[in-house]
């Protein structure tokens, strides 16, 4: 506190007003901006590693739940099904005696073929049975090793 020019009582100092800077309200910006982006890219993340599964079975039956939405659906592929075309493949696989026919875009696994079990990536087409497929994952067991025990190590030799 100051004291008065003539000796009178005390005056009390004004308060310092800090100017508002503009950086302080840009560093907030950008921080709200990378939160999103880092909420999105979760978001993102997550989804994908959510995708609903269903057998051909289950698939068929929710049909009209599941809709356009994107999901996971197993079976078995059908002996003597698999057509192969410029993009791709069609094919039908079948779960407890449901057969699903199946439009696939894009690679193919090497070890893909008749009679072995598939999990694939996409959605029934619009108004259609069919299930319009961009990724084949394929299910495989430890037959490998029952048949080939000479082939399969568990060591690593060194360099």
């Amino acid at each position: 506190m100051a004291v008065g020019v003539d000796g009178s009582a005390p005056v009390p100092a004004a308060p310092r007003v800090r100017p508002r800077s503009g950086n302080a309200r840009r560093l907030w910006v950008v921080g709200a901006i990378i939160v999103a982006a880092l909420g999105f890219l979760v978001f993102r993340g997550l989804d994908n590693a959510t995708l609903y599964f269903r057998t051909a079975d289950e698939a068929v039956a929710k049909r009209n739940e599941l809709g356009t939405h994107r999901f996971r659906i197993e079976g078995t592929v059908v002996q003597g099904s698999v057509r192969e075309r410029d993009d791709g493949l069609d094919f039908r696989i079948e779960s407890k005696g449901t057969i699903v026919d199946v439009v696939h875009r894009g690679n193919q696994p090497g070890l893909f073929k008749p009679g072995i079990p598939v999990v694939l990536e996409g959605r029934f087409a619009a108004g259609s049975q069919t299930f319009d497929s961009d990724r084949i994952l394929v299910k495989h067991s430890e037959s490998y090793v029952a048949k080939n025990p000479e082939r399969v190590t568990t060591t690593v030799p060194a360099p």
